[in-house]
């Protein structure tokens, strides 16, 4: 029996986690401070390793939205959300995080990500003002920093995503309830989804022009080796499954309130998804379409999520309210735990990983 039990003790020993070698560094964007917070964990501890400040007007606030990281790591983008009209996309080198270049967007640029397949940036403009008609996605030549596109698709886009090899764009349009599928390489609409069942009614266009909408897509995830899309339902509590080749809906999954931003791990197997209404992140086990945790953030209105490429950890930003700071969290995604988080500035909100590293600053 104690020759049994010593056998096990490596067995246990095996099971335990690990505390990661790697350090963890990524980007998070305080929209109402214009500010990017440059963030390292070392698998314990998250800090900041810098503060950059962004936008070129300090008697106005420019509203730091979406962040991406170009393939590779080399250099890191910002939309300027507010601008006067139209908005702008920075351009930082990683780093030295020395900005390098701007482009003039959209109406409110918001999230957006970079292929590839074609080596441009697809960017939704979300496009808050007026009447709230149909918006658009500009596509960006990252190199020279130049609009070389823009494409119409539906009322306040978000969630601006690619395949994973690329040639595909996704966006949802939150105030039309519809999912958009976009050629890279022709910058056309190929398809478009209407994502309510119809059981809280459709989407319809009141004659002032202002859009009544259901179920409120914000966010559209692809998988990382299966041809199926989740979008986040702010709306309806919701978040669906659409199988990308048959281009329908395949799965519904109700989560808790205001479903915003979600991620998939790199194996396919989880879900983590952001409640902005519930304060709160919800992790989803994709086989069995069951929330198999749900974690209390640090501050009451949750915004975005990345996964680390390793699957183990999550990040999660949190706005905050008022004058409150935002804060960054980390979730363990092997233990279902807050592990640790740190203060940001004023309305944390967008959120990109860089890289994985030894813990040597680059």
């Amino acid at each position: 029996m104690i020759a049994s039990a010593l056998f096990l003790l490596p067995l246990i020993a095996a099971a335990a986690p690990q505390t990661p070698s790697s350090v963890y560094r990524l980007f998070v964007a305080a929209e109402s401070s214009d500010e990017v917070y440059e963030l390292a964990f070392d698998g314990k501890q998250l800090s900041v390793s810098e503060v950059i400040s962004v936008g070129a007007l300090p008697t106005e606030t420019e509203g730091p939205h979406g962040l991406t990281v170009e393939p590779g790591g080399a250099h890191w983008f910002v939309t300027m959300a507010h601008g006067k009209p139209f908005g702008l996309v920075y351009k930082y080198s990683s780093g030295s995080n020395k900005l390098l270049g701007e482009a003039e967007l959209g109406l409110f640029p918001a999230t957006m990500q970079i292929s590839r397949d074609t080596g441009l940036l697809y960017c939704v403009n979300f496009d808050l003002h007026g009447d709230m008609s149909p918006s658009s996605v500009s596509i960006v030549d990252p190199d020279d920093m130049v609009e070389v596109a823009r494409t119409e698709t539906g009322a306040m886009p978000h969630g601006s995503r690619l395949s994973p090899d690329g040639a595909l764009h996704y966006s949802c349009a939150m105030m039309s309830d519809e999912l958009f599928e976009l050629d890279a390489a022709s910058f056309e609409v190929t398809r478009t989804l209407r994502l309510s069942d119809g059981s809280g009614g459709f989407a319809r266009t009141r004659p002032d022009g202002h859009h009544v909408a259901v179920t409120k897509p914000t966010w559209v995830q692809p998988h990382p080796s299966e041809k199926r899309l989740y979008v986040a339902l702010n709306g309806a509590a919701q978040v669906v499954e659409v199988d990308s080749e048959a281009w329908r809906v395949t799965r519904r999954f109700p989560t808790a309130k205001a479903p915003y931003n979600l991620d998939v791990s790199p194996d396919g197997a989880q879900l983590v998804v952001t409640y902005k209404g519930a304060a709160s992140v919800g992790i989803w086990d994709l086989e069995s379409g069951t929330e198999s945790a749900r974690i209390e953030t640090t501050r009451r209105v949750t915004h975005g999520v990345v996964i680390s490429p390793d699957g183990r950890f999550a990040f999660v930003s949190n706005e905050g309210i008022g004058a409150e700071t935002g804060t960054v969290d980390v979730i363990d995604l092997e233990t279902k735990q807050r592990v640790d988080s740190v203060e940001v500035g004023l309305q944390a909100g967008g959120i990109a990983f860089w890289r994985m590293d030894g813990g040597r600053r680059s």
